[in-house]
């Protein structure tokens, strides 16, 4: 189990050289100043515009841009596009839903430990990743 696949990383990478730098970003920018392989940053790049999270234009002067302020782009938001609901633990066996589901006592405490990670990650905005950063 990942919490945060490479996909949502270099997401969050991504969206976090545009919005320091307040532009748009053609992709072979982006692949140079971040060192993420071409078709793999592009598909993560029309995904994250698909989702609204970024902005994409065409042409010589086209690329990407943040369709949102950075204080309204949760790290969350990032994670969902990738990876859907955050998720420890599908107590799945051989695909058959294990039958003590409801009444499990490590899947209580799971679900206990996801709720926290998900507020936490709610709280994390790509504002405060680049507040962080600052040295």
């Amino acid at each position: 189990m990942k919490l945060i696949t490479r996909d949502a990383d270099y997401a969050v990478k991504a969206i976090s050289l545009i919005a320091k730098e307040k532009r748009s970003f053609n992709v072979n920018e982006l692949v140079s100043r971040l060192g993420i392989p071409r078709a793999f940053l592009r598909r993560i790049l029309q995904k994250l515009s698909a989702s609204g999270i970024l902005m994409s234009s065409k042409g010589k002067n086209g690329g990407f841009l943040l369709a949102k302020s950075a204080k309204d782009i949760r790290v969350s938001d990032i994670i969902t596009v990738f990876q859907g609901k955050i998720s420890m633990n599908e107590c799945m066996f051989k695909k058959k839903i294990c039958p003590n589901r409801s009444t499990c006592p490590l899947r209580k405490e799971i679900l206990k430990i996801e709720k926290d990670v998900a507020a936490r990650l709610d709280n994390i905005t790509i504002k405060t990743l680049m507040k962080g950063n600052k040295r």
